[in-house]
């Protein structure tokens, strides 16, 4: 390596923007490609796994990468949009290097990859992993136990063999900031194996999060790889409509096993969304919306709209009811809007400003006629009453949306935006070409 050759550790990549020579987002790094080479020769850096602007993920070769620098990556402006497929003879430097127990040359002793870093080879395009940055110690949960040290890749073996038990710590903070839905789709495009890893290193609240995000067959997949009081804590969790969702994925005796683990009130939530046909009002609501008496105040209303946890649509409006305040609650007496909060001195009852001209949905309507209700009025949100006038629930847009989609809309990019001038679609042939 040449004397001030730059060298870039690869989790300073993850997640940072990807740039054109115009200055035009491409998308963002999602992983690095490396080919492992024989003997102890450092893996070649093939390129880097780009997630575009419709969530598809493309291969970007490093001959295309014009620099590395100021957190950010630059390209030629031409790359082939077909989707990265990883072949055999390849490894996700992210996905799969980090977290891997290996071996000291010198002393045998075991250690954990936390980083590795590249560099680009002198009068050349090429760039080469060349340091590993490790951990000594048993790998745990705390990643600063044991001593650290960064040392060349020839300095330690093992990267070539299949790991059980491989953690993830290292992989989870270079995605520490993804939202949930990106974090899944990051999830979705691991091996099993690693998604597994994953999915066991993440706390219970992350990991409902990212299971509402991910499809059908690997939330079920994820779930099943847990321990039953583990898989039971995750679910109580997740919103109950979706852990409900989830539960209906799963054989009877499946389902039954992890309710009965639950706490009492949150498996009673669940067990009365799943009761409902799963296309109705009733199979579609969530059980937690914002529930108020007529005698609280705006202040009281906008307090519990700011709660951080809140999704959008359900914090767009409160529900005013009769005691009991927890779903199903006493007769349902109307709905009011932020935006009319918003207008009203802080110490106004809430039951006096009550919009009540709407009719709520019964939890028998058809998945149809709910997207009719919300399309006809613009709501993001409804509420579900039953027939003594109980609010059981409110329906949420986006549970709609989800309903309406394809089953494999999680797995599909979102529909493409014009092409970016100077980004074209040609054809990938040998990788780097």
């Amino acid at each position: 390596m040449a004397s001030g050759a730059p060298r870039v550790f690869v989790s300073h990549l993850a997640g940072i923007a990807v740039f054109d020579p115009n200055g035009d987002q491409v998308g963002r790094v999602r992983d690095l490609v490396a080919m492992l080479r024989v003997g102890n020769r450092p893996p070649r850096l093939l390129g880097m796994v780009v997630e575009v602007v419709s969530r598809r993920r493309i291969f970007v070769p490093m001959t295309r990468v014009t620099g590395v620098e100021s957190g950010q990556v630059i390209t030629t402006g031409v790359v082939n949009m077909r989707r990265f497929e990883q072949r055999p003879t390849e490894r996700l430097v992210l996905g799969e290097l980090l977290d891997r127990r290996v071996r000291l040359v010198d002393t045998g002793e075991e250690v954990t990859v936390l980083d590795v870093s590249i560099v680009q080879l002198p009068a050349r395009r090429d760039w080469e992993i060349d340091k590993v940055f490790v951990r000594k110690g048993k790998g745990g949960a705390l990643r600063r136990r044991g001593e650290t040290l960064t040392v060349e890749w020839s300095a330690v073996t093992g990267f070539s063999l299949e790991e059980h038990g491989q953690g993830a710590e290292s992989l989870l903070a270079t995605f520490e900031q993804l939202r949930p839905a990106d974090l899944a789709n990051a999830l979705h495009h691991l091996t099993p194996k690693r998604r597994a890893e994953v999915a066991a290193a993440l706390d219970d609240d992350r990991l409902a999060d990212v299971l509402e995000e991910l499809p059908d067959d690997d939330q079920v997949e994820i779930l099943g790889k847990l321990k039953e009081e583990r898989a039971a804590d995750v679910l109580e969790a997740m919103d109950p409509d979706d852990a409900a969702d989830l539960l209906s994925e799963l054989p009877e005796e499946d389902k039954e096993r992890l309710l009965m683990l639950m706490r009492p009130d949150d498996a009673a939530d669940v067990r009365r969304l799943l009761a409902y046909e799963e296309r109705t009002a009733g199979g579609l609501m969530t059980t937690e919306p914002i529930v108020l008496r007529p005698d609280a105040t705006v202040a009281d209303a906008l307090a519990r709209v700011r709660l951080q946890d809140l999704s959008p649509a359900l914090a767009a409006q409160v529900y005013v009811c009769r005691p009991p305040d927890e779903t199903p609650t006493g007769k349902y007496l109307g709905t009011v809007h932020f935006q009319r909060m918003l207008r009203e001195p802080p110490g106004t009852l809430i039951g006096s400003v009550v919009e009540s001209d709407l009719p709520p949905l019964s939890p028998g309507t058809s998945l149809p006629a709910v997207t009719s209700y919300l399309a006809a009025y613009n709501m993001v949100a409804a509420p579900v009453v039953d027939a003594s006038g109980s609010l059981l629930g409110a329906v949420t847009v986006d549970d709609v949306l989800d309903h309406l989609l394809p089953d494999d809309w999680r797995e599909t990019e979102f529909h493409e935006p014009p092409q970016t001038p100077g980004v074209a679609r040609h054809g990938r042939t040998a990788r780097g070409q």
